[in-house]
């Protein structure tokens, strides 16, 4: 009686029962993994947020496909901030990006079309998909000395059903910004075939080594949807504000904005208190980002303090984002390694193939772990593998 596109396997892994346990039994944890920044000890202006809800002007409803004018402009004006021409005409407001990813779904791809996605990459999109009736076609990205993208298999991977192209910039949990150079290639590729960009720009302005890269938001080399929000840029998820962007090709940004608009209208899902404190939100963000960037740097720079002392593990290079990658020894499967580092040091992280690592002796942490805590961590993930004294 159920749709076969919900059929999941959802019987818990090995590693999320060994957690439940864990906790459930009172043990001492240190949580390597966290990333919701309202339990990272950051500091919120919490008067200021809550104040920005109580406008009167939510007592009346505008309902606006688009989202209302006046939060879209100052989303447009996040953009001009970064030297980003984006007109408010383009933006559509959506309550989360997994909802502007829906709506690019269904706008772009019958049931059965493809998109491609890289790899490694988030989970979530493979349950995204399903639920649209999407197939996810992943290309690699190749690491030496840093991240790229195999442009190589990317092309080989096109076929007759795909629709578009997913990059997410940067990488979750890679940290990967599309280059210059590389955006350029994807606007070859796709304006050539017809098929679309969907940037997902979520981490976007957490860049934690070079220049600030550019958004994909005015992209006019191919056509392009891009994708973010402030549960990441201002650290609310909880407020459930998110956006997509359509730029390109005129001709193609017309029929895209047009489609959208009806998809938009048929949920009218932002709520009128939220959108009327975008502005707000938008402008809390710099103090917020200023803490997560100074954060991770910090902790990146005690995880290299730490890895420096020993041999057997080091770390991926790292340009932007929340998380950082350890290459530890391959001897077994990283979920056996994430389960006994938790039942043995109390340590708990994620297994590279949880993120679709294509061999073993990754594993994935999180950055915006407290200081204190991301050093013990750290600490005794290095004496479980052998490689250094435990943190007195």
């Amino acid at each position: 009686m159920f749709a076969k596109r919900t059929n999941w396997n959802l019987t818990p892994n090995r590693l999320s029962e060994t957690l439940a346990a864990h906790r459930a039994a009172g043990k001492r944890l240190i949580d390597l993994t966290v990333s919701n920044p309202t339990e990272c000890g950051f500091e919120y202006d919490s008067g200021a947020i809550l104040d920005a809800l109580r406008n009167p002007a939510a007592l009346s409803y505008e309902p606006n496909p688009r989202g209302l004018e006046y939060a879209r402009r100052a989303v447009a004006g996040y953009y001009a901030d970064r030297k980003e021409e984006v007109s408010a005409k383009d933006i559509f407001l959506t309550t989360s990006t997994s909802e502007a990813y829906s709506y690019v779904f269904r706008t772009l791809c019958d049931p059965g079309d493809e998109l491609l996605i890289p790899s490694p990459s988030y989970p979530l999109f493979d349950f995204l998909a399903e639920i649209q009736d999407v197939n996810l076609v992943r290309y690699p990205l190749l690491y030496d000395h840093g991240w790229q993208i195999d442009f190589h298999e990317l092309e080989r991977a096109i076929s007759p059903r795909t629709r578009g192209v997913i990059v997410v910039h940067p990488n979750n949990p890679t940290g990967h910004f599309a280059k210059r150079a590389e955006i350029a290639k994807l606007n070859s590729i796709c304006s050539a075939r017809g098929i679309a960009i969907i940037a997902d720009e979520v981490f976007l302005d957490f860049t934690l080594d070079g220049e600030r890269p550019a958004s994909f938001a005015a992209n006019r080399g191919a056509p392009t949807i891009t994708l973010s929000g402030l549960s990441k840029i201002s650290g609310l998820p909880q407020m459930k504000v998110a956006w997509l962007i359509a730029s390109g090709p005129e001709e193609w940004k017309s029929e895209a904005l047009a489609r959208l608009e009806l998809i938009a209208d048929t949920y009218l899902s932002v709520n009128a208190p939220v959108q009327l404190a975008i502005p707000k939100f938008l402008e809390l963000r710099h103090a917020f980002q200023k803490q997560v960037i100074e954060r991770a740097r910090g902790n990146l720079a005690e995880l290299d303090r730490q890895l420096a002392a020993q041999k057997a593990v080091s770390r991926l290079k790292l340009e932007g984002g929340w998380c950082a990658m350890l290459k530890v020894p391959a001897t077994r499967p990283d979920e056996d390694v994430a389960i006994d580092l938790l039942t043995t040091q109390g340590i708990f992280v994620h297994p590279g193939h949880f993120y679709d690592f294509p061999a073993e002796g990754v594993i994935v942490v999180s950055v915006l772990v407290p200081e204190t805590q991301f050093a013990r961590g750290i600490s005794d993930l290095l004496a479980f593998c052998g490689s250094a004294p435990p943190l007195v």
